[in-house]
């Protein structure tokens, strides 16, 4: 079944089900409808504060087959989905779904549950580490989905992906369930991912090492969404939060490619008063906002918001007075983190607002430029950020998607080669972003920009930045790596995980890695008890 960005997909995938395809970035936008959800009242004098991870678990009615919740504001830092989980398995319970809002390394322990069949299904918008692995080489027992940070948002609150329970690493908590995410040892700045869920959930489980008398204050997420608090020693390690990914390269490659998508911005016309922005936190991403602010200190301009996940790159800006406030959905350092914390013009936004298709409005709808980075760009101008050159998964969309279909401008900045390989290709392994959102790719060796931005096309020549075809980017990338993208060890026909757009359609599949022994080991099955030891190495 072909769809609009080329591929082609099945009609149905085993415990996925029918497939809708993707037929175009705004094609399913209109009249949307939010679940329904059941509340749980309380009465004056009933105590939330619980004993335990377990006696949450048992007052949730968790059981086999349900669906538990969990997010990233901690990063590769968080220790709440490793505890709670833990304790799952200790109380025998299988087949459960793990919908978290991004998994990283720390998350190692899941792999051992998803061999022992504690978890059979997980769903999250970027995955990276041994979890990743796993689900490559198919040892999970259903097909994972990949959400956008906006299609996530949007698949919660239609009651496409219903949450029995969500758990909240809560910096803070009081005995009422009021959180906020900067008190506490663990203090991890906003919390824009758990208050989608909060708002849909079954139950809610506040899960903090730092428990204080009621009311707390500040206060992000209120008690009339929670309906337990557990106090445990730790919920993790808040020094991880940067993972190492957020600083500007200095790089000369990276810092030329920085220099020329800082240009282009300004040749665009949107460099103007008012004008919004979002970086990533990739190394080029970082070192493009601080060219942006040279440029926008020279000449005056003042910014009217930049978004995102907020960085100590994004807090100079702020604080330099080029934007007049910031939208945080998660604070990815701690200086983003203390900024937050004592600024009051650097405001938290749930992921719905943040990136949320079928809302009444989301924030990347109001960007004037996104800069966007690159695992490997085709000839159409797709995007892989999900899979490597082996077939493995490396992330995944994030917010990536949303940006480039919500701003006016959405570059992608990148390195023509990765190691050995080209990263400008005929047509990239897995898309993750279509390129009819892509307006140009800036690379060390010149721009290209989509057919369909002539304007832009245009503006550029008139600046004198270098505009060349991207296919002529591709031959260079070749020439560089001396021969086109090796294709990756042949796959099976299993699909290992599904891509949806942030629209609920899917843009892409992931199929199983080619490796004999991810080939030869089928699928995790139900336990009969969670003691005994695992079967494979």
């Amino acid at each position: 079944m072909a769809h609009a960005a080329g591929g082609c997909l099945p009609e149905r995938i085993k415990d996925y089900g029918p497939v809708r395809p993707f037929t175009g970035a705004f094609d399913h936008l209109g009249v949307a409808t939010r679940a329904a959800v059941r509340l749980h009242s309380v009465r004056p004098g009933l105590a939330k504060v619980l004993p335990s991870l377990k006696t949450a678990i048992e007052a949730c009615g968790l059981r086999d087959g349900s669906t538990i919740s969990f997010h990233h504001h901690l990063r590769d830092g968080d220790g709440v989905l490793n505890a709670v989980l833990a304790e799952i398995a200790r109380m025998g319970l299988c087949d459960i779904k793990v919908a978290a809002s991004s998994l990283f390394p720390v998350h190692a322990p899941l792999v051992e549950h998803i061999r022992r069949g504690v978890v059979t299904g997980i769903s999250t918008g970027y995955v990276s580490g041994p979890v990743a692995d796993a689900i490559a080489k198919g040892e999970l027992a259903t097909p994972a989905v990949m959400y956008t940070h906006g299609g996530r948002a949007r698949a919660i609150e239609a009651g496409d992906l219903h949450i029995d329970a969500a758990f909240v690493a809560a910096p803070t908590a009081d005995t009422y369930g009021n959180i906020n995410g900067v008190g506490g040892r663990a203090a991890c700045g906003t919390l824009g991912y758990p208050m989608v869920d909060v708002t849909c959930a079954g139950r809610v489980v506040a899960v903090t090492d730092n428990l204080v008398p009621y009311p707390a204050c500040p206060i992000d997420i209120t008690q009339d969404f929670v309906d337990y608090v557990v106090q445990v020693g730790s919920i993790g390690d808040p020094r991880q939060i940067a993972s190492g990914i957020t600083r500007a390269t200095t790089s000369p490659d990276g810092l030329r490619i920085a220099a020329t998508a800082a240009r282009v911005v300004e040749a665009s016309g949107l460099l103007v008063d008012g004008f919004s922005f979002q970086t990533g936190a990739g190394g080029v991403s970082l070192a493009v906002a601080s060219c942006l602010k040279d440029i926008m200190l020279e000449r005056r301009v003042a910014g009217s918001f930049a978004a995102g996940g907020i960085t100590a790159m994004i807090v100079d800006l702020l604080e330099a007075g080029l934007f007049r406030t910031l939208f945080d959905v998660q604070c990815f350092d701690l200086e983003a983190v203390a900024s937050y914390r004592r600024n009051a013009r650097h405001q938290a936004m749930s992921a719905s607002m943040y990136a949320n298709p079928h809302n009444r409005g989301a924030v990347v709808n109001q960007l004037d430029a996104m800069i966007l980075g690159a695992a490997e760009v085709d000839l159409n101008f797709d995007v892989n950020v999900t899979t490597g050159t082996s077939g493995m998964i490396i992330g995944g969309s994030g917010g990536h998607s949303d940006t480039a279909a919500g701003a006016k401008l959405a570059l992608v900045t990148t390195r023509l080669t990765g190691g050995a390989y080209p990263k400008i290709v005929d047509r990239v392994a897995t898309i993750t972003t279509p390129g009819e959102t892509i307006d140009a790719v800036v690379t060390e060796e010149g721009v290209a920009v989509n057919p369909r931005r002539s304007d832009l096309r245009d503006r550029l020549v008139s600046a004198r930045i270098p505009v060349v075809p991207i296919d002529q980017l591709r031959k260079a990338a070749e020439r560089r790596t001396g021969a086109s993208r090796k294709k990756p060890p042949a796959s099976g026909d299993r699909v290992v995980a599904v891509v949806e757009y942030r629209d609920g359609t899917v843009i892409d599949v992931v199929r199983q890695a080619g490796n004999d022994e991810a080939a030869a080991a089928p699928p995790a099955g139900l336990p009969v008890a969670y003691p005994s030891p695992p079967s494979r190495s």
